[in-house]
């Protein structure tokens, strides 16, 4: 038996104890409250019973209903060819956007502020008249006009470009198909071969097999090679210049690059919330290496645009992955081909425990954990495609209670697979009960040597060297915990409880929009879409306890607050579980919302008992 007990104890009641002076106990402060917080009359409280009874509805989980975003009016909105100055529009007569410059002033929405934070910062914006903070970098002369002002020395000094953003070329080759895939083809031939030798074994039961190689999962028979020629179908940014090695000869695997995962601070790929600016704020918090979101790989081959945005990488990430999902062999080392060849990316990892169902019946995410061969042909296949470290995320299994995750971590360690996370949660149990973190030891010490990271409830410091210290874990990755506190991981390399107050969070937040603001645009659309991530990110962030008002310090992940105020009127807001609050801290740094305005979390917290 693991000598790890769980670091997680058993509070009987599942409730955080908070100091009595600041616990609500006047009168309407345990009034029961409804999903956007708003409370409840006796009419309303007894229709939502009434529904709650029935057998098919669904009180927790995703949001599938939420409330979508008006769209603005074509005719009100100004022709991309006038924001990036190139000239005459290629609709012609066609194009139903505005192209008088002074018209679409005359009716653009006001101002929502003084300073434009990318032209500030970078000497531009890529906005110009669109920018909601036009009035920064818009000038107006009665002679010529409005013009944009551009400072093309703090712009040539300042502004470092984000990677692996789809070229036009690049996107045209993936839908016409004219992009290489020569190493894939080499890969899915030698698994052609390694099928069929399985095919011959279980036909011919006399025949003298080598089992360790088959246990183990060694391609013995199968030669996968990969190409000594360029593969020049794909034009990528640096596509001139002097011709070096690297260009003409690939990487045989123990010349690979190698990355040191050990005991490094890994923030998680998270859907939704794991954005690049969410990314950019743990970052600059201490996160030492980041991933993106999932990303399909059939969307990604198919130069889908908005799958294609989860894959750029800021400047500051200096170790970064992305995350690939699929069932299949074939699409997942395409993917994995096309990735390594056109993205400047540190390691991809592979979905094995998304639970959703979505993603389950087409056999991808944590399906895969059950098809233990299509596993091993996938993560064999993109192996031999890439000159990067793969690795793997999984769950402790599909079903609670049996858990197969020691019985996988093999196959893919004898796969070379550099790096293994096993979240200590079933695809059933989802966010519902504590992470089974005696198990996770187990799956360290079967993997070994291939480093395995834990993850699931650290919430603290304390959380994070007691899981470090008693388990065999080479590390930890921080999911949720990093959602409701992104300070975490400064906390974890200082080793303190950080008292932070409610305007530093505030600064925080702040320093999110405006990555935000230049990564979504600073334009309707953009600030739109740049509250919803904030708001979204909000629905998390309430959830975190301020160490000061706390009886017993560290907070866990599991528990919850009773109704209680903060120590000043901005830390009482920012604590309130009602959606109506979170909007007014987002006009806090974005302006009024528009009429009508709503907004539902897409997750709700599952995660109390």
């Amino acid at each position: 038996m693991s000598k790890y007990k769980s670091f997680i104890p058993d509070s009987g009641d599942g409730n955080a104890y908070i100091k009595r002076e600041f616990v609500l106990t006047k009168k309407g402060g345990n009034e029961k409250k409804n999903v956007t917080g708003e409370i409840l009359s006796a009419e309303s409280e007894n229709i939502n019973a009434t529904k709650l009874e029935s057998k098919h509805t669904k009180a927790r989980g995703q949001n599938k209903r939420r409330p979508r975003p008006q769209k603005e009016k074509l005719e009100e909105k100004l022709c991309p060819s006038k924001i990036t100055d190139e000239g005459t529009c290629t609709f012609g007569d066609k194009c139903k956007y505005l192209h008088d410059i002074s018209d679409y002033m005359k009716i653009k929405p006001s101002d929502l502020g003084e300073d434009c934070f990318s032209y500030r910062k970078y000497g531009f914006c890529n906005y110009s008249y669109a920018c909601r903070f036009a009035g920064d970098h818009v000038e107006y002369n009665p002679e010529n006009g409005y013009s944009n002002v551009v400072d093309e020395d703090m712009k040539s000094k300042q502004y470092v470009p984000v990677k692996n953003v789809l070229s036009r070329d690049l996107q045209l080759s993936l839908r016409k198909r004219k992009v290489g895939f020569n190493r894939t083809e080499t890969a899915l031939k030698g698994i052609s071969l390694e099928q069929e030798k399985r095919r011959k074994c279980a036909k011919d039961e006399s025949n003298d097999i080598d089992n360790n190689d088959q246990k183990t999962g060694t391609l013995s028979s199968v030669n996968v090679t990969h190409d000594t020629e360029p593969d020049n179908s794909v034009s990528t940014e640096s596509n001139s210049g002097c011709v070096l090695d690297s260009d003409v000869i690939s990487l045989r695997p123990p010349e690979k690059k190698k990355i040191d995962f050990k005991n490094k601070l890994y923030l998680a790929p998270l859907t939704t919330c794991g954005n690049l600016p969410f990314r950019v704020t743990c970052k600059r918090l201490g996160a030492d290496i980041t991933c993106g979101e999932m990303a399909v790989a059939t969307n990604l081959l198919q130069a889908n645009i908005s799958e294609w945005a989860l894959m750029k990488r800021h400047p500051s990430e200096d170790i970064f992955g992305v995350q690939l999902c699929g069932a299949f062999p074939d699409t997942m080392a395409r993917c994995a081909e096309l990735l390594n060849k056109t993205c400047d990316i540190d390691f991809i990892d592979i979905n094995l425990g998304c639970p959703i169902d979505l993603i389950y019946k087409k056999g991808a995410g944590s399906a895969l954990m059950r098809r233990s061969k299509k596993l091993f042909d996938i993560t064999t296949c993109m192996e031999a495609v890439l000159d990067i470290p793969l690795t793997c995320k999984l769950r402790t299994g599909i079903e609670t209670g049996k858990n197969n995750a020691h019985s996988i971590l093999p196959i893919i360690r004898d796969c070379n697979v550099a790096l293994a996370t096993v979240h200590g949660r079933s695809r059933e149990a989802r966010y519902t009960r504590v992470a089974d973190w005696n198990y996770i030891d187990k799956c360290a010490q079967a993997a070994d040597p291939m480093p395995v990271f834990g993850n699931g409830d650290v919430l603290s410091y304390h959380d994070y060297y007691s899981a470090l210290d008693n388990t065999s874990v080479a590390g930890i990755m921080i999911a949720r915990g990093a959602l409701i506190k992104p300070w975490i991981f400064t906390e974890i390399k200082e080793r303190r409880d950080w008292d932070i107050s409610s305007s530093e969070r505030l600064d925080l937040l702040k320093n999110f929009v405006n990555e935000g603001l230049v990564h979504w645009g600073s334009d309707t659309r953009g600030i739109a879409t740049t509250r919803r991530f904030l708001l979204e990110w909000c629905s998390f962030l309430h959830r975190y306890i301020p160490v000061g008002l706390l009886e017993h310090a560290p907070q866990r992940i599991n528990e919850r607050p009773p109704y209680y105020f903060g120590r000043d009127d901005l830390e009482t807001l920012m604590a309130s579980p009602n959606c109506n609050d979170w909007v007014k801290i987002s006009e806090m740094l974005l302006g009024k919302v528009p009429e009508n305005f709503e907004f539902l979390p897409k997750h709700k917290a599952n995660a109390y008992k």
